[in-house]
C-alpha cells in the first residue's frame, strides 16, 4: 500500500472531489465545492510529501516533475477509484491534488440532464462543445454522453485526453484512448492521425491551442462527430473564444468553418442545491438551427440570445433562465443564482430583503 493510500480512501469515503497536499500544510480535500482539513494528520514536509507523490509517479513522470515542476498523469487505487493528479511546486515546496474519477461512470439519466443534451449522442456529425470552469463536471457529462454512444451504436471511438480520465469497456463500440505524453506526443498529431483511423467520434480533452482547434473543426467538416471542451461559461463567449485563438487574417475563414460544423454548445455549471444538499448542474444550450450559421460567420454572437429563446421547443435554454428557475423553485438560493448569472439585475428582485445591497458580481 502507497502512504497516500489512506488519504485518497478517506476521500472517497467522505464524497470528496479533491486531495490536496501541500508542504509544510495538513492534508486538505475538497467536498461539495468547500476545502477542509483531515483531521488527525499532521503537517506534512516538504520531504515527506515529495516522498509519496514519487511513490505513484511512473519513473518517466517522477523525472519529467523534476526537471519541469510540473506534471499530470492518471491512475487507479484498486477498489477505490481512478485520480487524475497534478503535480506542482510553490512557495513552500511540492504540492499535488487529486481529482477523483468515478471507476463507473454516470448516466444521463441519472445525472438527471435535459433531452437536449442526452440527444447529442445521437448526433452521426459536427462538433460539440461542452464548456464551463474548471470542476463544473464538464468530463462528467461528456462521459455520460459517450457512455450512450456505447450502449447504443457501434463506432470507433477515439479519446485524447491528457491525462485518460474516464475509460470506457468495449461495448457496441470499440474505443482507442490515447493520452497526450503517453501514447502520442501532443493533442495535434493525435488528432491528425484520428482523421486517418477510421474514427467515428473523437473525444479532445480540451481544445487549448489554434491548431487542435483547426483540426477538431476540419474532423467535423469531414462528416465525424467530434466532442471538445473548453474553459467558457456560455455559448457567445465559446464562439468568441475559438474565433479569438486565430490571427485576424484566418478569422473569416474559422468563422465560415465553424458555422458548417458546430452542432452544439453545452455550457455548465455547478450550483450548492438549497433544498436537499449535494450540487446541481444549470446548463446553456445551444443547438444548430437555421438561423445559427448566419450569426457564426457575421461575428454577430450577441444574438445568440434571440437564437437561444426561439429554439425553446428544440431544447435550448439560456443559462440565466435556468439560474432563474432554480432560484424561483428554492433548488438554490437567490444569492447563488445572482453570482453566476450575467444579467444581474433580473435578479436582483428574488434576493432576501430589497433594502439590501446585492452582494457583489464575482
Amino acid at each position: 500500500m502507497a502512504e497516500i493510500d489512506p488519504l485518497l480512501v478517506h476521500l472517497k469515503q467522505n464524497d470528496g472531489s479533491d486531495l490536496h497536499l501541500v508542504a509544510e500544510q495538513p492534508p486538505r480535500f475538497r467536498a461539495k465545492g468547500t476545502v477542509r482539513i483531515i483531521e488527525g494528520q499532521a503537517v506534512l514536509s516538504n520531504e515527506t510529501l515529495r516522498a509519496m507523490m514519487q511513490e505513484v509517479a511512473s519513473t518517466r513522470g517522477w523525472e519529467e516533475y523534476e526537471t519541469t515542476g510540473d506534471l499530470d498523469f492518471a491512475f487507479s487505487l484498486d477498489g477505490v477509484a481512478r485520480f487524475r493528479a497534478n503535480y506542482f511546486v510553490q512557495q513552500t515546496g511540492a504540492a499535488c491534488v487529486f481529482r477523483i474519477i468515478p471507476e463507473e461512470i454516470i448516466s444521463l439519466e441519472d445525472l438527471n440532464l435535459s433531452q437536449a443534451i442526452c440527444d447529442l449522442a445521437d448526433l452521426k456529425e459536427g462538433l460539440v462543445l461542452v464548456t464551463g470552469p474548471t470542476g463544473s463536471g464538464k468530463s462528467t457529462t461528456l462521459a455520460a454522453i459517450i457512455d450512450k454512444i456505447n450502449k447504443t451504436y457501434s463506432r470507433h471511438v477515439v479519446t485524447i485526453e491528457d491525462p485518460v480520465e474516464f475509460v470506457h469497456q468495449n461495448r457496441n463500440c470499440l474505443f482507442s484512448h490515447r493520452e497526450v505524453g503517453l501514447h502520442t506526443q501532443g493533442f495535434e498529431p493525435a488528432l491528425k492521425s484520428a482523421i486517418r483511423q477510421d474514427a467515428d467520434v473523437i473525444l479532445v480533452g480540451e481544445m487549448r491551442e489554434m491548431e487542435t482547434i483547426s483540426l477538431a473543426v476540419t474532423a467535423a467538416e469531414m462528416g465525424m462527430l467530434v466532442f471538445g471542451t473548453l474553459h467558457t461559461n456560455n455559448a457567445a463567449k465559446t464562439i468568441d473564444r475559438i474565433i479569438d485563438a486565430f490571427p485576424a487574417e484566418e478569422q473569416n475563414m474559422i468563422r465560415l468553418s465553424l458555422s458548417e460544423s458546430l452542432a452544439g454548445v453545452v455550457s455548465q455549471l455547478l450550483l450548492p442545491r438549497a433544498d436537499t444538499g449535494g450540487r446541481i448542474a444549470a446548463n446553456e444550450i445551444l443547438l444548430k438551427s437555421p438561423g445559427l450559421p448566419n450569426i457564426i460567420r457575421d461575428g454577430n454572437t450577441p444574438m445568440l440570445s434571440q437564437i437561444i429563446q426561439a429554439g425553446k421547443s428544440q431544447g435550448m435554454q439560456s443559462m440565466d433562465d435556468v439560474l432563474f428557475a432554480f432560484a424561483k423553485e428554492g433548488i438554490v438560493t437567490p444569492q447563488d443564482a445572482y453570482m453566476k448569472a450575467t444579467e444581474k439585475a433580473r435578479f436582483e428582485p428574488l434576493l432576501p430583503s430589497a433594502d439590501e445591497d446585492p452582494p457583489p458580481a464575482d
